[in-house]
């Protein structure tokens, strides 16, 4: 004993100046901050974003939206569309997260003038969360209901249809020698959504919105319980969950795509969905609906892809993620309509109706059209719980986005009205919310996470319970029309512009160049600088254009809730505006000057991490009043690794064009 006491009083000692508050708590080595919480395992990260990405909307809107706007010819705009404004974007979010460990509001020490920005994205989240929950609760009650030897959708003669439903069955015996007029008839799946799971009935509209249905009440319950189980333990929990919520929707869709093939009348939905129609790539509009299916199918904007980064170690080869994550997408939205279509095939011979009478999109196909589609199969409830129960994953594990585009009506179901997609993931948006404001108030919530994620969870259930009423599907298409529309572009674009403009092509490019060990190409360059802005600013006009009032079937919606639904919209634009007059206020100098102040990157803006600040961040450590600082921090950290020596080639490269720009 004592000679190991003699050994620690030879033992040098660092000077208070070089040490900093991370170095006493942990070890030096850790890549993530333990207060923090980081991924356990490399595929945590990959998975949470195939899952992410990979959604309800690529089960039933993209193979809807390919064969109105010319089948496989469409394939051309969304393919050029993902490299113009898809993979940039995501590759940026991503960029920012990681270099940074910070949430969307904390990320904003970038440049503090626009932290409105991340104050917009929690707006959206929190609204969309409130409704996306209930898509959960809708897909939980079909998943309960699946659960008998008799579907109770496959025939009429139950109480609550009327005497305008009409069984497919009556309509396949009598196709030859009945003359039966479907025009005026309803089909008992589309009634069991409308008028037995809703309840819509009991309400006159949006202003009256009737009794609590207690079936879905504790259905929404049930859905949050899900969700904060998921989450209980931040990313270390939920990276798990991925593990199966990202991965078992494969299985189920490849069963769902083999037993279609193989259905009689398959070849006819298929041939429906690829037929190729060059003409349409003519139409401005194709171009213009490729590159919305791409903006809102990868979810960027939400804060959830620089959410899931900011918990990645410092030299994650996100650069390609990006690739596996986008091109992983797209083919799965291509798959996913050969196994909705080959079914459609098969339902509309088993109808007799020409497939475009049978092929619906948004939540109309996944309420309606497919049960029924279901109750045609051998073994019916089986297909209808495997069906269900992969929505149920690909719930829980993508994102719910919405995007302001406008199917055709169908009465009595959400979506067919014309209301926005739904791309649902709720553990992005948790884990978006949890970490955004934990972030900006660490000392005081990061120790009771769990409790304050069980506050939020109860908060936004009991702000949801309202679309649990007979009315509650007028108040849900409302959110889902107006609460992540033009909000959302206008949050995208102006990160974009930030990002390149304020904080600086020049130095962004250097930040992924210390993270990746390499700067990004031409080719992010061009779409960073001129292509996405363009192109989004392109699809905000053409929707501010082409802006229709919120219907539901034959419901029009009053003044009042569109003015309402309007406000909710333009809150999340506001957010900018009031976070830069913040930011001045909290400056001083000239007006101009407090301008300039609060654009600039606070001095704590870079790496979380101490061993990861080289470069120009060395000059904000602890021991930076040295003359030396890189070789104080070489030093600390063990001598100069292949990431010092790119910070060093960065160094050089400012010092050169300092020099250059004063001759």
């Amino acid at each position: 004993m004592k000679k190991i006491r003699q050994q620690q009083l030879r033992k040098p000692v660092t000077p208070e100046l070089l040490v900093s508050p991370s170095s006493q708590d942990g070890e030096l080595g850790s890549q993530c901050p333990e207060d923090r919480g980081n991924w356990t395992g490399r595929l945590d990260f990959l998975l949470s974003c195939i899952g992410y990405c990979v959604g309800l909307g690529n089960v039933w809107r993209f193979p809807y939206r390919a064969y109105t706007n010319g089948g496989g010819a469409f394939l051309v705009p969304y393919f050029i569309m993902l490299a113009i404004c898809g993979i940039p974007i995501f590759f940026m979010e991503l960029s920012l997260g990681q270099f940074s460990s910070l949430g969307p509001l904390a990320v904003w020490k970038i440049s503090p003038l626009f932290k409105g920005i991340g104050m917009g994205t929690i707006l959206i989240v929190s609204l969309v969360a409130i409704y996306y929950n209930m898509i959960i609760a809708y897909v939980l009650f079909y998943l309960f209901a699946s659960l008998t030897s008799d579907l109770p959708w496959q025939h009429c003669g139950n109480w609550w249809n009327t005497d305008l439903c009409l069984d497919h069955r009556i309509l396949k015996a009598g196709n030859t020698t009945l003359p039966v007029n479907i025009s005026n008839t309803v089909s008992p799946s589309e009634e069991y959504w409308s008028r037995y799971v809703l309840h819509i009935q009991g309400s006159s509209g949006i202003g009256d919105p009737g009794r609590i249905r207690w079936n879905l009440c504790l259905c929404l319950l049930l859905s949050w319980t899900i969700v904060y189980l998921c989450i209980l333990k931040g990313v270390k929990s939920s990276g798990k969950v991925v593990y199966f919520t990202a991965t078992f929707p494969y299985l189920i869709l490849v069963m769902l795509l083999i037993r279609g093939v193989t259905l009689e009348g398959a070849w006819k939905g298929i041939r429906f969905y690829l037929t190729p129609q060059f003409d349409h790539l003519l139409s401005s509009k194709v171009w213009i609906e490729a590159a919305l299916q791409i903006f809102y199918s990868l979810g960027v904007g939400f804060g959830g892809l620089l959410t899931f980064a900011s918990y990645n170690t410092f030299h994650q080869n996100i650069y390609r993620d990006t690739f596996i994550v986008t091109l992983g997408n797209a083919i799965t939205s291509i798959l996913a309509g050969f196994a909705i279509f080959s079914v459609l095939g098969y339902m509309s011979q088993e109808l007799g109706v020409p497939v475009n009478q049978v092929a619906k999109a948004g939540p109309g196909l996944a309420f309606v059209v497919y049960p029924q589609a279901m109750t045609m199969l051998p073994l019916s409830p089986f297909w209808s719980f495997l069906f269900f129960f992969m929505l149920l994953t690909l719930g829980l594990d993508s994102q719910v986005r919405t995007e302001p585009s406008r199917p055709a009506a169908v009465p009595g179901i959400p979506g067919g009205s014309g209301n926005p997609l739904f791309l649902p993931i709720q553990f992005a948006f948790m884990e978006t919310i949890v970490t955004a404001v934990t972030d900006e108030f660490p000392y005081y919530l990061r120790p009771k996470k769990a409790v304050f994620s069980a506050a939020i969870c109860i908060g936004l259930f009991l702000m949801g319970l309202i679309l649990t009423t007979e009315g509650g599907m007028y108040w849900l298409v409302l959110l889902d029309d107006y609460s992540a529309g033009f909000g959302l572009m206008v949050v995208v674009i102006t990160t974009c512009l930030v990002v390149t403009r304020v904080y600086g092509m020049k130095r962004f490019c250097r930040d992924i160049h210390m993270m990746l060990g390499f700067q990004p190409g031409p080719y992010f360059r061009a779409c960073w600088m001129v292509l996405s802005p363009a192109t989004m600013m392109a699809l905000l006009v053409y929707n501010i254009i082409k802006y229709q009032p919120s219907e539901y079937g034959s419901y029009r919606f009053p003044a009042w809730a569109e003015a309402l639904g309007i406000l909710m919209g333009l809150c999340s634009c506001l957010m900018i505006p009031a976070g830069m007059l913040m930011a001045v206020l909290q400056e001083e100098g000239t007006l101009w000057e407090r301008f300039q102040q609060a654009s600039r990157p606070t001095m704590d803006w870079g790496p979380s991490l101490e061993e990861n600040r080289t470069g120009t961040y060395v000059a904000s450590l602890a021991g930076s009043q040295s003359p030396k600082p890189l070789m104080v921090h070489m030093r600390k950290y063990g001598g100069i690794t292949s990431y010092e020596n790119t910070a060093i080639e960065v160094d050089k490269e400012i010092e050169e064009e300092e020099e250059e720009s004063m001759m």
